[in-house]
């Protein structure tokens, strides 16, 4: 239980900067720069890690419940789907190969640097 209230703390906290951040500068979600923050709190050990992890583990496994919502986003929304439904899938695909492309050839570029200056 103290775990519980522990890693609610700290990620109540980092949303609420979250806010703050997107209240200043605005552009991303105040829910991104939160989490930003979150991962900043945990890198640099400001907070303990093995102190969250069992409450991080039970809310990845019980994640599919946030999604029920957007389930029924979208099926409010039927017939702008049956009109555009194959463009948004085609856009979906190729978005999703250019991020996964972009993202392995930075990676392989940072790796082969890495492995030229050793």
């Amino acid at each position: 239980m103290a775990n519980s209230l522990y890693t609610l703390c700290f990620i109540v906290t980092c949303l609420l900067i979250g806010y703050a951040i997107n209240f200043a500068i605005g552009g991303l979600p105040a829910s991104l720069y939160g989490m930003v923050t979150f991962t900043l709190i945990l890198h640099l050990r400001i907070c303990d890690a093995s102190r969250v992890k069992s409450s991080i583990s039970w809310g990845i496994k019980n994640m599919g419940v946030c999604f029920v919502p957007a389930g029924v986003g979208i099926i409010n929304h039927y017939q702008l789907i049956k009109t555009h439904g194959l463009m948004l899938v085609v856009i979906t695909f190729i978005s999703t190969f250019l991020i996964l492309t972009f993202v392995g050839l930075t990676f392989q570029c940072i790796e082969n640097k890495n492995k030229s200056s050793q």
